[in-house]
């Protein structure tokens, strides 16, 4: 069984332990005899994914969560159900913020991710300068790189502040590693949204006797 989060960029594995990512116009070939169970949030890559291999099966009409939130997105549904309490950090290129409490989801937001933030100063050619992931955010800036950089990081870390409180804090995804170094409370894992695909099919395939 090999296990798929299918994103916008990039198409994530998982398998025996294993985790790796694949552009949906390269796709390796997989062992024919193991079934690929996935999410999406990418069409074109659901595509590219069900012409490459033979044995493909959809997680999503499995998919559920305790929320009133309407529209969540599947992959941010996979995450919660990976973490009954805690605030959970998917840090991608947008950043999506979830509070899970006794299994039930409170809310969330979403912001530009750190990359797509960047891209925006792009456009103002004296403020193309990149970004300095170790400037001081317990300073004010003195000069334009460092304060570029002051400007995207530190309201991302206020955000997550006033969200966490005193609850823990679970990162995933590309940028989740460096900003989970801004908290004591913090969990990197780069499995969560897996382990919360290997939980629905526990609960809602394997329990119920079918095999995959």
């Amino acid at each position: 069984m090999i296990l798929c989060d299918i994103g916008n960029t990039f198409l994530h594995f998982y398998y025996r332990g294993r985790v790796w990512k694949e552009k949906r116009n390269n796709l390796s070939q997989k062992d024919s005899s193991e079934v690929v169970i996935y999410i999406s949030v990418n069409q074109e890559s659901t595509r590219s994914l069900l012409l490459s291999h033979p044995y493909c099966f959809d997680l999503t009409p499995y998919m559920n969560l305790d929320t009133n939130y309407k529209g969540l997105g599947i992959d941010r549904i996979a995450a919660c159900n990976a973490i009954s309490d805690g605030v959970i950090i998917d840090a991608g290129s947008a950043i999506t913020l979830d509070i899970m409490h006794d299994g039930l989801h409170l809310g969330g937001c979403i912001l530009p991710g750190i990359a797509q933030i960047q891209k925006g100063f792009k456009s103002i050619s004296v403020l193309d300068c990149g970004i300095n992931l170790s400037v001081p955010l317990d300073t004010l800036p003195q000069n334009t790189k460092d304060a570029v950089s002051y400007g995207i990081l530190k309201p991302i870390i206020l955000l997550i502040e006033n969200f966490s409180k005193n609850k823990k804090i679970y990162f995933t995804g590309g940028d989740g590693k460096f900003l989970s170094r801004f908290f004591e409370n913090a969990i990197y894992d780069d499995l969560l949204i897996f382990k919360g695909m290997q939980n629905i099919i526990t609960a809602k395939i394997t329990s119920k006797g079918i095999y995959l």
